[in-house]
């Protein structure tokens, strides 16, 4: 019992007043477990909710907003319930807190503007977890959105972070935004005295080969010009595909093709090359060599 008291009496005594409100040794020991506590209890229903949506087959980006509102609102209650615990009102930061907004609404614009961009993109979501976009010359997908910041996985693997409000303020291209549907080409040229039609008919044979090409729109096969050492065909067809590794595969697989049918039905693939016209006569002398 002499211990208690001698542990009460500690936790009494008085260290500073705030707002006319005395704060003991004691609450300020508390503090830190409150905190502990919130930050635990905090996470663990964050978590349990998250799962339940993600069972739910609700998508990536809408789980990671549902997250940040409720940190958000975990934050502002555990910090209302630290001045409740203190008895200090609120209204004792009114003053404090306008000062400080001031001071760092100066010092942090880029902060704010991007912090401003991260809630923008979240909730409007031209941009959500899983898209494709291609900003600048970087191409990429999206692998979190946070306050700050974007991440982007590179098609090369390298990941890149890319402040908020650059993704607001400058020109995105999204090929993921309303479906994953692509539009792409294949371009080969023939030699001169080439059956355009048989042509035609193998690069299209080719193209409907290939298991990942839609159907609809049907791929259309353009004969493009008559160039200098070539008759150009190209054909134009989309696809289901995500990301530009997809693309690149798919164009390899139909030129793969398309050489194996030319060869099968003896179409020449040209190559350049130039016919050389000379005016006059041309005489060969052949040098005596002993």
């Amino acid at each position: 019992m002499e211990f208690l008291s001698i542990l009460k009496h500690y936790f009494n005594i008085n260290l500073f007043i705030i707002a006319g409100q005395t704060v003991t040794l004691g609450q300020i020991l508390l503090i830190p477990i409150l905190v502990i506590l919130g930050v635990w209890v905090t996470r663990k229903a964050v978590s349990t909710i998250s799962s339940r949506l993600i069972a739910k087959g609700v998508q990536a980006d809408l789980v990671h907003l549902v997250k940040r509102i409720l940190y958000v609102l975990a934050i502002v209650m555990l910090a209302i319930t630290t001045l409740d615990f203190l008895d200090v009102p609120i209204t004792a930061f009114a003053f404090l807190s306008g000062a400080i907004a001031i001071g760092v609404g100066f010092g942090a614009q880029n902060i704010i503007n991007n912090f401003i961009s991260g809630w923008i993109l979240m909730w409007e979501r031209p941009i959500r977890i899983g898209d494709f976009l291609e900003v600048d010359n970087a191409k990429g997908r999206v692998e979190a959105i946070n306050t700050r910041s974007t991440r982007i996985r590179r098609v090369d693997g390298v990941h890149l972070l890319i402040p908020n409000s650059k993704l607001l303020e400058n020109t995105v291209t999204n090929w993921t935004l309303i479906d994953q549907r692509s539009r792409t080409s294949v371009r080969v040229g023939v030699a001169y005295g080439s059956d355009c039609n048989l042509v035609r008919d193998l690069i299209t044979q080719a193209v409907n080969e290939q298991d990942d090409v839609l159907h609809n729109p049907e791929p259309k096969v353009i004969f493009d010009d008559f160039g200098d050492n070539s008759l150009a065909f190209e054909v134009y067809f989309w696809i289901n595909a995500s990301i530009e590794g997809e693309l690149r595969s798919i164009r390899s697989n139909i030129r793969f093709r398309i050489n194996d049918l030319f060869n099968e039905n003896k179409v020449v693939i040209s190559f350049p090359q130039r016919d050389v016209h000379l005016d006059g006569s041309l005489t060969l002398i052949q040098p005596n060599i002993k």
